[in-house]
């Protein structure tokens, strides 16, 4: 692909995945969620006649503005085509004639409304996820297969399935009445952490970050805390832990791509701005009863944010949390990770005993790679050989794989 080309391509990617839950949202509050694929069909029409025009014509000054006009004008279409949507062009002209960009500060936004309305109670937990990933995320079936680790068909399917219930549920763009938002809440606050994890561990392709993906996990979660009626202890530690984490974006890896370890990054390129913000939100956090995964996660983000050095790194604290942690939300991430903790604590020997009573992880590489570094510290090199090339007959992202050959390289020969 030429480099213009493609930069048209970045472009209108990068725009699609930050505007199409605006005017998704703007559209379901027209139409109805009855309509969501007549929605997803005007904001997709949106897209690619930009990818159309753009590559010829160039960009357009404002093309967020641009993709906003289109959208309004395939919107018309619609109402052109189809008798039974007349009744909305009042609506729909009202929506074209205000102020596209204005905000309606001090009621909730109407993206945060239709995260709710995707999350509704009649839809099982994998629906509402997927279902709020594509219409506010922007994500596509085969990203969202991959971030559920399902063939593209069966999300497709749970997509068709979300789509329908939501129709059949005469769910709405209102506000959820206080016993229902809850629970609504712990999915939209499950999306957006999703999100975030997808973007910030990438588990394929060339970068060590989905930047694009990561921005929007943290987008959402400040719309969030910004209205008192979404802005719950979970939501506030969940933006606690993003921020954390959006601090050292910039130190994740080196100039050729590689992944960096967090004793190799240089903490004074840390951003002060944003582990500030952390904290702040941490604080918000604590004003609850309830201890959610994302306290903890974020509880364990805080101590390398105030640690000076890695050196100083208070991993007896930080195991605390993960045992808790651990007891919230088991499975194998969290155990690999505690493991880790456990032999920055304890020593090699008990991190490596503590990754033996998980048990193997088959087909997983972050697993070796995981086993791999510890027994390479305990200078069980041949162990550690044999991890690091099982890694490499695995998929992983190409910053992992470089970063598993450069361990390879540091191997002594036996």
């Amino acid at each position: 692909m030429p480099s213009e080309e493609g930069a048209v391509f970045a472009l209108v990617d990068h725009l699609f995945r930050h505007e199409s839950g605006r005017l998704s949202a703007s559209l379901v509050a027209i139409f109805g969620p009855g309509k969501l694929d007549l929605i997803e069909d005007v904001v997709q029409e949106a897209l690619l006649e930009a990818l159309r025009r753009w590559r010829f014509k160039g960009v357009p000054d404002n093309p967020t503005a641009w993709l906003t006009q289109v959208a309004r004008r395939r919107a018309l279409d619609a109402l052109r085509r189809d008798a039974t949507l007349r009744r909305h062009e009042p609506a729909l002209r009202d929506w074209i004639e205000r102020n596209a960009y204005a905000r309606a500060y001090g009621e909730l936004d109407e993206q945060v409304r239709l995260m709710l309305m995707c999350c509704h109670p009649s839809l099982p937990a994998e629906q509402r996820v997927a279902l709020t990933l594509k219409l506010v995320a922007g994500m596509g079936t085969g990203e969202i297969a991959r971030a559920f680790l399902v063939t593209e068909s069966a999300a497709a399917q749970r997509l068709v399935r979300a789509k329908r219930a939501i129709r059949d549920s005469g769910a709405s763009m209102d506000m959820p009445e206080a016993d229902e938002l809850e629970p609504r809440m712990r999915s939209v606050l499950e999306t957006v952490y999703l999100l975030f994890n997808d973007g910030y561990s990438a588990s394929e392709g060339d970068e060590v970050i989905r930047r694009d993906r990561f921005e929007e996990a943290c987008r959402l979660g400040a719309m969030l805390v910004r209205d008192e009626r979404t802005a719950s202890p979970a939501a506030h530690a969940l933006l606690a832990l993003m921020l954390f984490h959006a601090s050292r974006l910039e130190t994740r890896s080196d100039a050729e791509g590689g992944l960096l370890l967090l004793e190799d990054q240089d903490r004074s390129r840390w951003d002060r701005g944003l582990i500030v913000r952390g904290f702040h939100h941490l604080q918000r956090a604590a004003s609850g009863d309830e201890l959610t995964a994302y306290h903890l996660e974020a509880g364990i983000a805080a101590v390398h944010a105030r640690s000076a050095s890695f050196e100083e790194t208070n991993w007896r604290e930080i195991v605390s949390l993960y045992d808790l942690l651990r007891e919230i939300k088991p499975g194998p991430v969290v155990g690999l990770n505690r493991a880790v903790a456990i032999a920055m604590a304890k020593g090699m020997g008990a991190g490596l005993a503590e990754l033996d009573a998980i048990g193997p992880l088959e087909r997983y590489a972050h697993a070796d790679v995981v086993r791999g570094e510890l027994l390479r510290r305990a200078g069980r090199t041949k162990e550690a050989r044999a991890c690091f090339e099982r890694a490499l007959t695995l998929p992983c992202a190409k910053p992992q794989r470089m970063f598993v050959q450069s361990r390879l390289s540091m191997l002594p020969a036996t």
